[in-house]
């Protein structure tokens, strides 16, 4: 199903309609401030197994999750001072942060360290599936299955044919990856160099 959504002004029915397909552990793509993005609601951990059958990744790499602005991510992390001045500033951005995960991260969604990959894009589309959704949702970049990026909703959408519930058209996206900064311990580091200024951390 390729549903048309507004980028700058999403439909609030249509946003409903691929929130019911996430709430019955959906698969879905949608559009982002960098690529296209993969995901399913965090709560569904039969639809994360999905979503790593079809990226063909290792269980000990867990996918990074959006949430829908700061206060999402105090849920989720545990988040110091420093992290969130330093997040304030950056989001909503292209960027996703190294966390310690809460409690209510599915051990799924965690590494061996306990951490989580946090991201929220500047993107009204996923933020507002976010926010209807009432949980964060997966974010991984939908690929081919050599790694090539995918940036065109329509193409993507005869790719993976049923193996997704929806796509999302969302319009053209940046096709850059997000930049990840670990903050853990309050020590930065640059784990990749993507969209966004990193030049805070360098």
């Amino acid at each position: 199903m390729l549903i048309k959504i507004n980028p700058e002004n999403p439909q609030a029915l249509k946003i409903r309609q691929v929130v019911e397909i996430l709430g019955r552990g959906g698969i879905v793509v949608y559009p982002t401030d960098t690529n296209y993005g993969i995901g399913c609601d965090i709560m569904n951990k039969k639809a994360i197994e999905k979503i790593y059958q079809l990226k063909k990744r290792p269980r000990t790499k867990p996918f990074s999750f959006i949430c829908s602005d700061l206060k999402n991510i105090s849920d989720y992390a545990k988040v110091s001072n420093y992290a969130y001045k330093t997040m304030k500033r950056l989001l909503p951005g292209p960027y996703t942060f190294i966390l310690e995960g809460s409690k209510l991260v599915p051990k799924i969604m965690l590494t061996k360290r306990k951490t989580a990959g946090i991201r929220v894009p500047d993107h009204e589309i996923c933020l507002a599936l976010v926010r209807e959704l009432g949980n964060p949702i997966i974010s991984t970049s939908a690929t081919r299955p050599n790694g090539e990026v995918l940036y065109d909703a329509s193409l993507i959408h005869d790719i993976f044919g049923k193996r997704i519930d929806a796509v999302i058209d969302g319009g053209v996206v940046p096709g850059r990856s997000s930049s990840i900064i670990s903050l853990m311990e309050d020590i930065p580091e640059i784990i990749r160099a993507g969209a966004g200024d990193v030049s805070l951390f360098q």
